[in-house]
């Protein structure tokens, strides 16, 4: 059963898999429909977004980010709290201004607000992924099979497992930027758990970043261990949202 990791990217969607010789591979999609259709139809696929949208959350967002928080420390704050599905379906028209976008996270934080005990807004960085959210959360109503196969990870819970459940010690970013230290810490830990140094050092593809690459490479070996029945999942046994989507973060 062949696996592949997912990140978003400015681009669209880079995804990280091994073809039929074992040899990796990455590209960028400009679609996550378009993603699937190109993998085999039996592919496991570990994505790093949400999946799964409550109609109501409480502190610390869905279920999955306030189990996995604790586990990486100093990186807890990549985990983004997720608003219910109602604030993530506030605004869904393109953005023509920089107006017009403050003014559609204004009204999903309020509708977020509004669905949340304690009354919680919608992060800058939260908002920034909605558009890729809802991207997907419409697909997997439309094609409902995928569920079984189309999982959401993270790639800082990712990188905490491969490293024998210890989280990493630096950031990939300091103030907005890469942090060459950080990168290299997961370039080796990757390295460790079967990946090829060669194929890590490349430069990403045209439209994804180099800290987007190796995400998608950490939810690569995530894939893999859901392929294989090795993931756990955060909760266990997942949450489910009213449109049947699973919520919970794999690993």
């Amino acid at each position: 059963m062949l696996a592949a990791g997912v990140d978003g990217c400015k681009g669209g969607w880079i995804a990280v898999w091994r073809d039929a010789d074992g040899n990796f591979q990455r590209d960028v999609f400009a679609s996550f429909s378009a993603l699937v259709d190109f993998m085999p139809a039996d592919a496991v696929i570990a994505v790093d977004m949400p999946i799964g949208l409550p109609d109501f959350t409480h502190k610390g967002g869905r279920g999955p980010e306030r189990l996995v928080r604790p586990l990486i420390g100093q990186r807890q704050s990549s985990v983004f709290s997720i608003p219910s599905r109602a604030a993530v379906y506030a605004d869904t028209q393109p953005f023509t201004t920089l107006e017009v976008w403050y003014e559609a996270h204004r009204r999903a934080s309020a509708v977020a607000m509004e669905t949340s005990d304690p009354p919680r807004g919608v992060s800058i960085q939260a908002f920034g992924i909605f558009s890729k959210i809802r991207e997907m959360d419409a697909l997997l109503c439309a094609v409902p099979g995928l569920r079984k196969r189309v999982i959401e990870s993270h790639p800082e819970v990712a990188f905490w497992k491969l490293y024998d459940d210890c989280a990493m010690i630096l950031p990939k970013k300091i103030k907005g930027r890469i942090n060459p230290a950080g990168m290299e810490e997961r370039r080796a830990l990757l390295s460790r758990s079967g990946f090829d140094p060669g194929f890590l050092q490349q430069s990403p593809p045209r439209g994804a970043a180099a800290d987007d690459f190796l995400d998608a490479c950490a939810m690569l070996a995530i894939a893999e261990r859901f392929a294989q029945g090795e993931a756990i999942s955060f909760p266990d046994p997942p949450d489910m949202d009213s449109k049947g989507n699973p919520i919970a973060i794999r690993v």
